[in-house]
C-alpha cells in the first residue's frame, strides 16, 4: 500500500514536469483588481461614466463700411479763328454706406451616461455615448464622444464635458416643433435666387 501511494506520487511528479503537464493557475487576476475601499471611478473598457454636459457660447460681430467717392473733369476749347470759346463739364460722385450685425447664443445642460471604449497608452479614456428623450412625440438625443483624462473623473464616477478633450456633442431634434423651424424648400430656392 506504502509502495503504491510512493509510485503514484512520483507518477504525478513526473506528469507535473513533462511538457503539456498540469499546471496551476492563479486566482487573483491583477488586470481587474480594484481594492475594496478604493473609489469606484471609470478606468477600464465596458465602465460606465457620467458626463455632465455644461455648454455655454455666445458670439457677435458687427460690421461698418463708409466709403465716398467724388471725380470731375472740366473741358474748355477755344477757337481761334472765332475767338469763341466752348466748354463743358463732367461730374461723377458716388457715396456707399453699409452695415450689418449678427450675435447668437446657445446653451445646452444634459447629464448622460457612457460607456469606456478605449484605454490608451497614456491612460486617457476614450468614451462615447447616447441619450434618446420622446416627449409628446417630439424625439430628442444627445450623441458624445471625447477623451477623458482619469484625473479628472470625480470620486462619484462623474465628469464636466467642459474637460473632455476632443469633445464632439451633437444634440438633435425631430418632430412638429423642429419642422416648423425649418425653412420650406421653396422658401430657400427663392432666396438662393435673391428674390
Amino acid at each position: 500500500m506504502k509502495q503504491q501511494r510512493t509510485a503514484a506520487a512520483l507518477l504525478l511528479a513526473a506528469m507535473a514536469c513533462q511538457p503539456g503537464g498540469a499546471w496551476a493557475e492563479s486566482l487573483f487576476r491583477e488586470d481587474g483588481y480594484r481594492a475594496l475601499a478604493g473609489d469606484h471611478k471609470a478606468w477600464r473598457v465596458g465602465d460606465l461614466l457620467t458626463v455632465q454636459v455644461y455648454e455655454q457660447s455666445s458670439a457677435s460681430s458687427s460690421t461698418d463700411t463708409s466709403t465716398e467717392r467724388n471725380n470731375g473733369l472740366n473741358l474748355g476749347i477755344a477757337s481761334v479763328v472765332s475767338g469763341r470759346q466752348r466748354g463743358g463739364s463732367i461730374a461723377q460722385g458716388g457715396n456707399f454706406a453699409g452695415g450689418g450685425s449678427t450675435q447668437r447664443a446657445s446653451k445646452l445642460l444634459a447629464t448622460l451616461s457612457v460607456s469606456v471604449r478605449e484605454v490608451l497608452p497614456n491612460g486617457d479614456l476614450t468614451v462615447s455615448g447616447r441619450q434618446q428623450l420622446t416627449v409628446n412625440q417630439e424625439h430628442r438625443m444627445v450623441d458624445l464622444t471625447g477623451r477623458v483624462r482619469p484625473q479628472d473623473i470625480s470620486g462619484d464616477n462623474v465628469v464636466l464635458s467642459t474637460r473632455l478633450a476632443d469633445a464632439r456633442i451633437d444634440y438633435l431634434g425631430e418632430g412638429d416643433l423642429s419642422e416648423r423651424q425649418r425653412r420650406s424648400w421653396w422658401r430657400a430656392a427663392l432666396d438662393w435666387l435673391g428674390l
